[in-house]
């Protein structure tokens, strides 16, 4: 009988000791893979950015729908500005002056080509998607325009990225929920990660800047 009994709080003990090692690594996983994941959403999110961005220097405004994106990025070309001759070169300088030439001339380039060469075409029409969601869950992507105190009508665009979406709900539900509930209620942020506002103009700037 003693045996059993020390054998039955042997069990016990060492069932503790796993229920405090759970509660002591649980956070802690939780949290390197929180930022694990949020650096490759980020990631996506700039591209994102870059993309509203050059489609902004083009129609003066941003876009809500991502086919428009994505089709933007893929096919069109932009056009820019550069100096014909190094203001230092006098030689060139004196020759613009005497056609009665500005030191700028105009010229067109890819947007793909340009700012995303760093992924491939297939990759470009897979920015609408949250990482970490099988490609079944897009960004909430929205634009409109707005105006300002001053009386200015500005463009403006907001991309997000809800927490419950790309992090891992089932080992972490209790977790998850904690995070989302201290975001709303104590720190009144948004729950996710996202660039820019619809209810005022920011830079596009991100929430994890």
């Amino acid at each position: 009988m003693k045996k059993l009994i020390q054998f039955l709080l042997a069990l016990v003990i060492a069932a503790l000791i796993f229920v405090v090692y759970l509660q002591i690594s649980t956070p802690i996983r939780f949290e390197d893979e929180q930022k694990a994941r949020e650096k490759v959403v980020i990631e996506r999110l700039k591209d994102i950015r870059t993309a509203q961005r050059q489609f902004k220097s083009k129609y003066q405004r941003f876009t809500a729908d991502f086919d428009t994106l994505i089709n933007f990025v893929l096919y069109e070309q932009i056009e820019g500005e550069r100096k014909i001759y190094d203001e230092d070169d006098s030689i060139g300088m004196a020759r613009l002056k005497k056609l009665r030439k500005k030191n700028v001339e105009k010229f067109t380039y890819s947007v793909k080509d340009s700012m995303f060469k760093h992924l491939t075409p297939e990759q470009v029409a897979e920015l609408r998607y949250i990482p970490f969601t099988n490609n079944q869950t897009q960004f909430l992507l929205d634009a409109g325009s707005l105006m300002t105190e001053s009386k200015v009508v500005i463009p403006v665009v907001e991309c997000k990225a809800p927490y419950i979406a790309f992090l891992d709900t089932v080992a972490y539900r209790q977790e998850i929920i904690n995070l989302v509930d201290n975001c709303m209620n104590n720190l009144d942020k948004y729950p996710g990660i996202k660039f820019g506002s619809m209810e005022g103009g920011n830079n596009e700037a991100g929430n994890w800047e």
